[in-house]
């Protein structure tokens, strides 16, 4: 039976890629690197800023990479002004909290970015279980935050479903056990299902979401 709907932040509740994308390219181009499109879903999308800036800048001291990263959100913030939730979410979760569903929400963001994100979407007070990578030291793609999630809102793995949009989040989900269901904001479809995801959807208007909850409820 289905007791819990979790969910990642950036890229499935709204599309801040963008916003991620040229943040980072402003910043970066400060230590003479530039990047495209290519890069920033290879090298950054859904992955912690402690993996990012290790990654990119290897001979970062952890305060200089801290210094860095915390630029990089800082300078986020000020750019997602205008976040808008992706289309259909709000029914959905109007939805979702009528079926008397658990709710979580897991992310690699850190807390400065959810707190923002979460005002800005009005769901500050939505969810039952916030779980951040940042405060439990280990993220996506490894299956421990959604692991935690499922503790914290005391029920199994096949008693939830996780929406994701990016490859480490829904290896994140799956290897927690979570059927998945990938959301195509940031990623090519095809992508998604090579991965293993339950089903793909563009938004929460996707009439196919409607047909598939049923399905395993």
């Amino acid at each position: 039976m289905l007791k819990a709907i979790l969910f990642d932040l950036d890229g499935t509740l709204t599309n801040t890629d963008p916003f991620h994308y040229q943040t980072w390219a402003n910043v970066l181009e400060t230590h003479q690197i530039t990047i495209d499109s290519s890069f920033y879903k290879t090298h950054i999308s859904g992955k912690t800023n402690a993996e990012i800036v290790k990654n990119l800048f290897p001979h970062f001291s952890e305060e200089e990479g801290l210094k860095l990263a915390n630029l990089k959100e800082s300078k986020f913030r000020e750019l997602a002004v205008n976040l808008e939730p992706l289309p259909g979410l709000n029914d959905f979760l109007v939805w979702v909290k009528q079926q008397s569903f658990k709710t979580g929400l897991v992310t690699n963001a850190p807390r400065e970015n959810t707190d923002f994100m979460l005002e800005t979407l009005n769901l500050s007070n939505y969810f039952d279980s916030v779980i951040l990578s940042d405060e439990i030291g280990i993220g996506k793609p490894d299956p421990a935050p959604y692991q935690y999630c499922l503790e914290q809102l005391n029920v199994l793995a096949e008693e939830a479903i996780a929406f994701e949009d990016s490859p480490s989040g829904i290896r994140s989900a799956i290897a927690a056990g979570i059927k998945t269901i990938g959301v195509a904001s940031t990623h090519e479809p095809k992508i998604l299902t090579d991965l293993g995801v339950a089903l793909v959807i563009e938004d929460f208007k996707n009439l196919a979401l409607g047909t598939y909850l049923q399905k395993i409820r």
